[in-house]
């Protein structure tokens, strides 16, 4: 199936790219087909996020005329709560003290901005598109991208086989995966998208640029009466349960916001570069609800969802190259969160639209070569030369994308370098100060796998029990999440063959066995070995229990784990994320 664009991913940063693509065709009365392929069973269903919005990119996008408030109210009755009390609380175990929002860094202010559901926005968003022309096929997972003859230049994906069994033959309801060319390719599957990283390893795509390094978000959204509700209410906390002492090194913290009309969207990020083999972000994030200034939020509700997604935290200087013959990367598979302004939705409206623009003026040129448009012509002109959008880089490095994330360039660096209390305090210089016009730029080296000291240094954490009302046991949360998958599949987490031994030799033995806490769907368990007369166990893969957060590919000892898509479709149904 040829199309002039092809992108995959329907998340802010694709759907933005798309329509975008729409507004120049209709603008310059020009035609291309645009689609776009995304591997939830709807758009919207792998979408995940706090999520304050701050709409600067989404009203550059649309119309001056349009009220995107509204008609995502209107579209599916999801709420766009204005902030109105900002909050930024340092705990401890029995109390917190309030730091004034004068003192706090500029960038972590939220006047304008609005507490959303970023899963029905992209609904709202994916409608549009289809409105304006887009054809957007849900239930298709990429799982390979596809080059020309010489292997220099993208072509397009192909999406998995379905209808495999366990045992790896074909059953009665099997197809074969479509691949989908077009003459240009647009990555935009969120952080530690599986293409995106092929990608980025194939073409050195982070050459001369630091690490990339992670956080993993895990929330929960509770329904509140009403009486209890504080519409607008955006709260951040440091401190209590994951640093005791100013200069503790474990990254992250938490966020609770009142959206209308009655939830609270809770939850936790940490940095995937902590030591301590023994933490649990799930259970760390249960104990964080129990705190006697937390849990009056969540009295009298009823827990409704759960999730968790990775999120991109090397900032400004992890940034890849962003294009390639055939094709570029948008939004969190390059990664432009800002990680002390806790957002990245803004920025991956903007990285698409600015994409889009740089497709729309590269393709346009190839039309005026003499190159006819697959929406002309049906297919893919044999003659077109792999196009390379360049200017979709230099639109970046010129906008306030780029000045947002060089600003705090530094900051998660300063973390993980001298602690918490440091950190901030050089956050704040920063923001009111600097500006980020210090003359220095502090790299970041080395993958989060590695950043997991040996068990033999730590003592194991004693967390306390679920009590099934505020906190809950981790298979009892999943369930909210909506997680499916066939279980009649091979399994979409793979060992690699490499690494074969590391579960066993290196993992339990050496970490006590880190994936069977990061993990927040209880994936990972190691159980008795019935084979073996020592009392040795085996690592067992629960893969059906997958939502898709990534974290594995990241954390897991050597990274001895392939994350590879499951059948189109599979995975979380999220519908209030």
């Amino acid at each position: 199936m040829p199309f002039d664009v092809l992108i995959v991913g329907g998340g802010p940063a694709g759907l933005s790219a798309a329509i975008r693509l729409r507004q120049l065709c209709e603008k310059n009365g020009k035609e291309l087909s645009i689609c776009v392929v995304e591997k939830g069973s709807e758009i919207g269903a792998h979408i995940l996020s706090g999520n304050v919005f701050d709409p600067r990119a989404l009203e550059e996008l649309l119309p001056d005329d349009a009220d995107w408030i509204s008609e995502l109210n209107d579209f599916n009755s999801s709420a766009a709560t204005a902030v109105t009390e900002d909050a930024f609380l340092a705990l401890t175990p029995e109390g917190s003290y309030r730091i004034p929002n004068a003192l706090l860094p500029s960038q972590l202010r939220n006047d304008g901005n609005y507490i959303i559901s970023l899963g029905q926005l992209c609904r709202y968003l994916g409608n549009k598109a289809e409105e304006m022309g887009v054809e957007i096929y849900p239930g298709f997972a990429a799982s390979e991208v596809l080059y020309d003859e010489g292997g220099d230049a993208v072509v397009g994906v192909a999406t998995r086989d379905v209808g495999i069994g366990k045992d790896g033959k074909p059953k009665s309801t099997f197809e074969r995966g479509v691949a989908l060319r077009a003459r240009q390719t647009l990555f935009a599957e969120g952080a530690r998208g599986s293409c995106s990283e092929s990608l980025i390893s194939k073409f050195d795509l982070r050459a001369g640029k630091s690490s990339q390094t992670y956080g993993l978000g895990i929330k929960e959204v509770w329904e509140i009466p009403e009486e209890n509700h504080k519409p607008g209410l955006v709260q951040h906390t440091l401190g209590y349960p994951l640093q005791s002492a100013p200069f503790d090194k474990t990254y992250g913290g938490t966020f609770l916001y009142h959206q209308e009309p009655n939830l609270v969207l809770a939850g936790i990020v940490v940095g995937l570069d902590y030591p301590d083999p023994y933490l649990n972000p799930y259970k760390e994030f249960q104990r964080w609800k129990t705190h006697p200034d937390i849990r009056p939020h969540f009295e009298g509700g009823t827990c409704v969802s759960y999730g968790a997604r990775v999120l991109n935290e090397g900032g400004f200087n992890a940034l890849p190259k962003l294009t390639f013959p055939g094709g570029a990367l948008l939004g969190c598979s390059a990664g432009f969160l800002n990680v002390v302004k806790i957002k990245g939705s803004h920025t991956a409206i903007k990285s698409g639209a600015v994409a889009a623009e740089a497709v729309f003026d590269a393709l346009l040129n190839s039309s005026d070569d003499g190159v006819e448009p697959v929406a002309e012509s049906g297919e893919i002109d044999p003659n077109e030369t792999a196009i390379e959008a360049t200017k979709y880089q230099d639109g970046m490095d010129d906008s306030w994308v780029n000045e947002e994330l060089h600003q705090v360039r530094n900051c998660h660096e300063a973390f993980s370098r001298w602690g918490v209390l440091p950190g901030l305090a050089y956050t704040g210089l920063v923001c009111h100060v600097t500006k980020g016009a210090e003359p220095w730029t502090w790299t970041h080296d080395g993958r989060d796998a590695d950043a997991t000291e040996k068990a033999e240094s730590f003592v194991p954490i004693d967390y306390p029990p679920p009590d099934g009302v505020l906190t809950f046991d981790l298979l009892t949360n999943l369930q909210r999440s909506g997680t499916y998958h066939d279980d009649d599949q091979p399994a979409h987490l793979r060992i690699k063959t490499e690494l074969a031994n590391v579960p066993e030799g290196v993992s339990m033995s050496v970490y006590a066995a880190p994936e069977q806490r990061f993990c927040p769907a209880g994936v990972y368990e190691y159980v008795e070995n019935e084979q073996s007369s020592s009392g040795e166990k085996k690592l067992v893969i629960n893969a059906q229990n997958c939502v898709h957060c990534k974290c594995c590919s990241i954390k897991m000892p050597h990274e001895y784990i392939d994350w590879t898509v499951p059948e189109g479709g599979g995975g979380p149904n999220y519908q209030c994320m």
